[in-house]
């Protein structure tokens, strides 16, 4: 008679398993990990992610690459900075002082130059990015008078008064003079009256005395305020104090 115990199916079981079962039971385990991504889930995420980009542009911060010297030496040809869309949007209006983006459709330029649909589509997207330089009716500039200012050039020391009051730029361009040209105006209510820092290499509304509209850009087509610098990193940040409360000249006017 055979004594001995034999195991059972349980005690079988029950008995730790060889390497060799481990590994085939390990590769019955489906893969769990990710799907690799496709191109197509990628070309998806690239929309996504560009949609939303022009949605912030559009409606919140642009950048704007700075195309020329006029407003030197606050920004530098190839700066570029972040023009903030909702700075007028809560009923404020342009003060005395802000570097400010805007559509010189009408008042810096009668015609809007004629292009290629598609190629101006792309170029617009493109410079809404700050990619390229910005369409060719779009300028920044310096706020120096708002609505029922009088802006005169110049006082007997050389100095912009703006209702009577001399305005000290100190944002100036080295050298420069705060103007050449002489003026007396007085601005319209809506509008407003736009100068360059680098005032000798600077177009601005001096230059559009005696057009249409002369020269005063309405508040309406204003973009948005230059509050900061985003490029080169060497001067990154919001822009100085003194260039946005320079020419606080009180008396007259809004602001």
């Amino acid at each position: 008679m055979d004594t001995e115990a034999k195991p059972s199916e349980r005690d079988r079981s029950s008995a730790p398993a060889t390497a060799s079962e481990e590994g085939s039971r390990s590769s019955r385990i489906p893969d769990r990990q990710a799907p690799p991504m496709t191109w197509r889930r990628t070309a998806a995420f690239g929309a996504v992610c560009a949609a939303f980009v022009l949605l912030l542009s559009n409606y919140v911060v642009q950048p704007f690459l700075i195309p020329s010297g006029s407003m030197e030496p606050t920004l530098r040809v190839g700066d570029r900075v972040l023009v903030n869309k909702l700075a007028y949007r809560s009923g404020s209006e342009p003060q005395r002082g802000d570097v400010v983006v805007f559509d010189g459709t009408g008042s810096f330029v009668q015609e809007p130059p004629q292009e290629n649909p598609v190629t101006g589509l792309m170029r617009s997207v493109a410079a809404s990015l700050g990619l390229a330089e910005p369409v060719e009716t779009d300028y920044v500039k310096r706020v120096v008078g708002v609505g029922g200012d009088r802006v005169v050039c110049c006082d007997k020391r050389g100095r912009i008064e703006v209702n009577g009051r001399p305005v000290l730029e100190g944002y100036l361009y080295p050298g420069d003079a705060p103007s050449t040209a002489r003026f007396d105006i007085v601005v319209p209510d809506g509008t407003l009256w736009m100068m360059g820092d680098h005032r000798s290499n600077s177009r601005d509304s001096r230059d559009h005395l005696g057009e249409p509209g002369g020269g005063m850009v309405p508040v309406d087509m204003v973009i948005g305020r230059v509050d900061w610098i985003g490029w080169p990193p060497s001067r990154v940040g919001s822009l100085p104090d003194s260039a946005a409360s320079a020419v606080r000249a009180p008396g007259g006017g809004h602001g």
